[in-house]
C-alpha cells in the first residue's frame, strides 16, 4: 500500500511536532511512502530511521490553507498522488485534485466554541476548511474525546471521528541530568492567545508575588505574537519588573527540557485545548503541573500527578500555587510508567494505520514494528 502524508507544516506549529514524531512510526512498516513537504526538512528525520524503506520526497513549499493549495496545487504533483492508495494530512487543510481516499486529523474545533478569538468572517472562513475537510476525508482523526464530541457537534456524524491520542515526546522521556536542581521558577509554555489564560495566570502571580519574592515567572513564547488587544497583559508585565517575568522566545528543546527540569511548577491556565503537551512533558520531566479543571485536561489527565484549578479563576490559581510552593520546597514528580505507555507516538501511529487500513483489506497495511 502506497500512503502519501503530507508534511508540509514540519517545523511550524504544534501540529509539525505532531507529524515531525509519529512519521518514524509510520515509516517504521512495510507500506510505502510518499512524502510531501521541504525535501531537506523531511530528510533529516528519515535520514535518522535506518529501518524506513520505499520513500520518496516530494519537494513542495505550496503554502497550507492558500489560494494555491485550493484551486492552483501543482498537476504534476497531483498525478503522483492519485496513483498512490490513500492520502493523510495532519491537518484539516486538503489540497485540491485529490481522487484517492482521504484522511485527516483536526486536533481541536475551537473557533466555533469560542467566537471571540475571531471575526465573524474569520470564523466562516475558518468554518468553510472544517466543514470541506469533514466532506472529503473518508474518516477524521482527533487527539481526544473532548475534540471528539465537538468536532461531531459541529460538523455531523456523517463521518468516523477516531480518537488517537497525542503523546510525550521520546527526547522527555530521557533523565533529566543530575545537576539540574530545583529552582524558584514558575513555567508558562504555549502561545499567547486568549484562549491559553496567560491573562489569569499575571493576575495571580502578581498578587502572590510579595509572599513569593524569590519566585520568578517564566514564559516560553514569542513576546512580538501579542495584539494590540492584550496592552491590558502587556501592562500588568511592564509594572512587575524585569525580574519578576521573563520571556524566552521560542527555545530549542534542550534549553526547554532543562528549563522543566529545573522549574519548581508549570501553570498551565488553559481555557480551550484539543489536547495540551505542557503538562505531559513537565511530569516527564519530574515538575508539578498545575492545570485549569476544563473538561480536556479532566479527560487527559485523571489519575496522574497533577493539581487542578478553577478555569478562569485567578483567585484559586493564586491560593494553589500558594499551597504548592509557599514556604515548601518544589515537590520532585515521578514519571508514571503507564503514564509514557498511554501517550505515545507510537500509539498514535498505530491508531492512523488502522484507520486506513480499516478502509481497505485488513492485510494490506502492516502495524508499526518494534522500534530500537
Amino acid at each position: 500500500m502506497t500512503i502519501v502524508v503530507d508534511c508540509r507544516m514540519i517545523g511550524k506549529s504544534g501540529v509539525g511536532v505532531y507529524i515531525q514524531e509519529i512519521l518514524p512510526f509510520l515509516l517504521n512498516t512495510d507500506n510505502s511512502f510518499i512524502l510531501l513537504g521541504d525535501k531537506k526538512k523531511i530528510q533529516n528525520i528519515t535520514q535518522k530511521n535506518q529501518n524506513a524503506k520505499n520513500v520518496t520526497i516530494i519537494d513542495c513549499v505550496v503554502k497550507t490553507f492558500s489560494m494555491q493549495e485550493l484551486f492552483f496545487f501543482p498537476r504534476t504533483i497531483c498525478k503522483i498522488i492519485n496513483r498512490s492508495d490513500v492520502f493523510y494530512s495532519p491537518y484539516f487543510n486538503i489540497p485540491a485534485g485529490i481522487k484517492i481516499p482521504i484522511f485527516t486529523t483536526i486536533h481541536d474545533i475551537i473557533f466555533p466554541d469560542m467566537k471571540e478569538l475571531t471575526s465573524t468572517a474569520g470564523l466562516a472562513v475558518r468554518m468553510w476548511f472544517f466543514k470541506r475537510a469533514a466532506r472529503l476525508s473518508k474518516k477524521i482523526f482527533t487527539v481526544s474525546y473532548f475534540s471528539k464530541s465537538r468536532i461531531e457537534h459541529h460538523l455531523g456524524k456523517t463521518k468516523p471521528v477516531i480518537v488517537t491520542y497525542s503523546a510525550i515526546r521520546p527526547f522527555f522521556l530521557e533523565p533529566c541530568a543530575n545537576e539540574h536542581k530545583k529552582t524558584e521558577t514558575i513555567i508558562f509554555i504555549g502561545n499567547i492567545k486568549k484562549h491559553k489564560g496567560l491573562n489569569y495566570l499575571l493576575d495571580a502571580f502578581l498578587k502572590i508575588k510579595p509572599l513569593l519574592p524569590n519566585h520568578r515567572l517564566v514564559i516560553v513564547g514569542e513576546k512580538n505574537n501579542f495584539r494590540s488587544a492584550d496592552t491590558g497583559v502587556m501592562e500588568k508585565i511592564e509594572n512587575a519588573g524585569k525580574s519578576a517575568i521573563e520571556f524566552t522566545g521560542s527555545i530549542p528543546e534542550a534549553a526547554l527540557k532543562k528549563l522543566l527540569c529545573e522549574s519548581a511548577l508549570l501553570v498551565q491556565p488553559s481555557l480551550y485545548e484539543g489536547f495540551c503537551l505542557p503538562p505531559l512533558e513537565a511530569i516527564a520531566c519530574g515538575t508539578k503541573a498545575l492545570i485549569s479543571d476544563i473538561p480536556v485536561l479532566k479527560e487527559i489527565y485523571a489519575g496522574y500527578p497533577v493539581d487542578f484549578f478553577r478555569a478562569g479563576d485567578s483567585a484559586n490559581l493564586a491560593e494553589k500555587i500558594l499551597s504548592i510552593l509557599y514556604n515548601r520546597e518544589a515537590p520532585v514528580i515521578k514519571l508514571p510508567a503507564d503514564l509514557a505507555e498511554k501517550y505515545s507516538f507510537g500509539k498514535t501511529a498505530e491508531t492512523i494505520l488502522s484507520g486506513l487500513a480499516g478502509s481497505f483489506e485488513k492485510e494490506t497495511l502492516s502495524s508499526p514494528r518494534l522500534m530500537n
